[in-house]
């Protein structure tokens, strides 16, 4: 380890700057690096600097990508999950001058990444935030920070593009075959979730993926030895992985063919170990300081003055640079996009069919009368548990739309999300639609999200109770605005015997919790109709289904209000006289099974003279998008005496029911039992629920 107050040494020939393009290059990306994070006082300058020489050679030589179409299907991907590590590439983003698209994917007429915005790294609406931002930044393909989650994504990606061509490639039209490279740390690699995406990658023998590796032995804490020093390279080769070591970082011939030997590997992905020394010319070369706080000032300029650089110049761009680095990546993108639209012209003559649907979802459209053969369900008092309806929708929905896609996490048979009389997705058939992913929640979840990057509408499953082990990803599909699924079942206690461990309490409040994310829990099997009608219109809100594993009530909806009412999130589904009875004496209001539970309250209520009022209210995320007259006209201010009824924590709800009013929930964790003697136990009774709501009314 480099002591910080000794200069580097130029004893290194390596170190020194030649002149040449390459390292001319090179070099710009290290030191506009450095100069960011200096100016921002914030960030990590080490990783970019040692990594500058694998993004020159990797985006320079091999990258298929056009600067001027960023948004172009069959571009390769690049991922960087070492999201710390942003300068790298906002850095390859401006030099390999990436114009930038709007996101309606029109042209502004900007750079991407301008010098000005390298200036701005770190700063209040800047486009160089501390790590890469989908939808903020053009050319960054997906949020990255937390470890891991890169990598996960492009599983997700890689998939996507493995069943695109194989839905739509046909003999002499090649349509989709781009690769995805992934430039992962020591951080990616201790993490689990990596470890579970690239499990799930090895079993698939996903050929276009390649991980690129940055062993560089260092963490924030100092060096990676004092907690993990297990043999990386094993370890994929154990996952059915392509391993390859480089030596050293800078070494870009090595590199070069490390990439070509990728290319050329047809039958498992590429994991390439590329050692690095962080900070690399720096005093602090090799050392955890390197890694997450700036240089400083006099360290920059020894730094500089070991490379051969001006020493007194920042975010310095030598001439040619842009125009070396651009003209290497536009030459080939270019000519390969072009080629590629004028295949794609041939192939609507061809496959006018396929190309059409190709076109919806490339625009994440639907395709017209997508929702003509969904199911309507008739008043049951016994009815169906909403995991089943819900499987019935999804597939009256996957008939019409060929791209939803997705599985479960070992579960299918009681998330009940299996697409009926398609295959599976696996290495001997890309043209699956149902997923296993495996006991991999984590895994799962990011490899969904890279999955609805690339445009497919895609969908994971579990018990609500396991949502915990997947909530990185569900917060980054909110963040990232993309249309991913989270289908979550054995929603409550009603789960009974299985007892505490997987009945989840608190789950819908940290789901709730989640901004831009809409949790929806129906109430019986026409509201699961409603919900998933809702969510397939949008595909930049993520969504959280919550279904039940007991059987609930079909309402008869001649009676009661129609459950297209979900559509505003909450809704009055039962009034006193049918809505002619004037201000309610007491409003109840409930999700999910606890719906109908609240309708039997309230029509004893109704038979006692009490003027009541039920509101459905299964996506609190959709009522607050409302105005304020409708939620007035749902729960109107001057009735105080309210009610909420669900088998989960009470947090949140005091935003409906006010001071004033009362919940039947959960303050405690559940008991194993069957659900009869649970609701007796818990209070999720008709008889407590009129109680309570008596109890309001007189104190109100």
């Amino acid at each position: 380890m480099t002591d910080t107050a000794t200069a580097p040494t130029k004893a290194d020939p390596k170190l020194h700057e030649d002149g040449s393009p390459e390292r001319l290059a090179i070099d710009t990306i290290r030191t506009l690096s450095m100069d960011a994070v200096q100016k921002a006082n914030s960030g990590h300058p080490g990783t970019p600097m040692a990594l500058a020489p694998v993004g020159y050679t990797l985006w320079s030589k091999f990258l298929r990508y056009d600067p001027k179409h960023a948004d172009w299907p069959n571009r390769d991907r690049f991922v960087l999950s070492v999201g710390h590590a942003s300068m790298l590439l906002y850095s390859l983003i401006h030099l390999a001058k990436i114009e930038e698209i709007d996101a309606d994917g029109n042209k502004t007429g900007k750079e991407a990444v301008s010098l000005a915005d390298i200036e701005q790294f770190r700063q209040l609406s800047s486009k160089t935030p501390g790590h890469p931002e989908y939808r903020h930044t053009t050319g960054v393909e997906t949020t990255t920070g937390p470890l891991g989650q890169g990598c996960g994504n492009s599983v997700g990606m890689v998939i996507a593009e493995r069943w695109l061509a194989a839905r739509y490639n046909k003999d002499g039209f090649t349509l989709f075959d781009h690769d995805v490279y992934t430039i992962c740390g020591d951080g990616d690699m201790m993490e689990g979730v990596s470890a579970e995406a690239a499990s799930l990658a090895g079993h698939l023998k996903l050929s276009n993926l390649c991980w690129i590796y940055d062993s560089n032995h260092i963490s924030i804490e100092g060096a990676t030895d004092l907690a993990f020093d297990e043999d990386v390279g094993l370890r994929f080769d154990a996952y059915g992985w392509n391993v390859i070591h480089i030596d050293d970082a800078n070494d870009t011939a090595a590199l070069s063919r490390a990439i070509e030997t990728f290319k050329a590997t047809n039958d498992k992905p590429t994991f390439i170990v590329v050692h690095s020394v962080i900070g690399y010319g720096s005093p602090k070369a090799g050392s955890e300081k390197a890694h997450g706080e700036p240089l400083g000032e006099e360290n920059i300029r020894l730094t500089k003055q070991a490379y051969g650089w001006p020493e007194d110049k920042s975010f310095y761009v030598p001439d040619g640079v842009i125009e070396h680095f651009n003209g290497a990546i536009a030459e080939r993108g270019a000519k390969l996009r072009d080629e590629w639209v004028a295949l794609t012209d041939k192939y609507r003559g061809a496959y006018p069919e396929l190309s059409a649907e190709l076109d919806l979802l490339l625009k994440d459209e639907l395709p017209e009368g997508w929702d003509a053969d969904i199911p309507t369900f008739e008043a049951d008092a016994k009815g169906v548990a909403s995991r089943d309806s819900g499987g019935k929708v999804l597939n009256a929905i996957a008939a019409k739309v060929p791209w939803l896609i997705g599985g479960s996490a070992d579960l299918a048979p009681s998330t009940k999300t299996d697409i009926k009389g398609q295959p599976s997705f696996e290495a001997e058939n890309y043209a699956g639609r149902n997923f296993h992913f495996g006991i991999r929640e984590h895994g799962m979840g990011a490899i969904v999200n890279g999955m609805a990057l690339s445009h497919l509408r895609s969908y994971g499953s579990t018990f609500l109770v396991f949502a915990d082990y997947m909530r990185a990803p569900v917060r980054l599909s909110a963040i990232m605005q993309v249309g991913a699924i989270w289908v979550f079942t054995h929603d409550s206690i009603g789960v009974g015997e299985d007892g505490p461990t997987h009945q989840p309490i608190e789950h819908l409040a940290t789901l709730r919790a989640i901004p831009g994310l809409d949790t929806i829990r129906p109430s019986d099997a026409n509201e699961v109709v409603a919900a998933w009608k809702a969510v397939l219109k949008d595909a930049s809100t993520p969504a959280a289904l919550i279904m039940s594993r007991q059987a609930l009530p079909t309402l008869d909806r001649t009676k009661y209000a129609s459950a297209d009412g979900l559509e505003k999130g909450g809704y009055v589904l039962a009034d006193s006289a049918n809505g002619d009875g004037g201000t309610p004496d007491v409003i109840l209001i409930a999700t999910g099974s606890e719906v109908s539970l609240v309708v039997e309250a309230h029509e004893k209520l109704l038979a006692d003279g009490v003027k009541s009022r039920v509101v459905s209210m299964p996506s609190w995320y959709r009522y607050e998008l409302q105005d304020a007259a409708y939620k007035e006209s749902v729960l109107p201010r001057e009735v105080r005496a309210r009610v909420a009824v669900e088998m989960a924590g009470s947090i949140g709800w005091d935003r409906y029911v006010g001071l004033d009013g009362a919940t039947v929930t959960m303050s405690t964790f559940g008991a194993s039992a069957p659900l009869a003697k649970l609701q007796d136990k818990f209070g999720f009774t008709v008889d407590n629920v009129v109680k309570v709501a008596r109890q309001v009314m007189e104190t109100k």
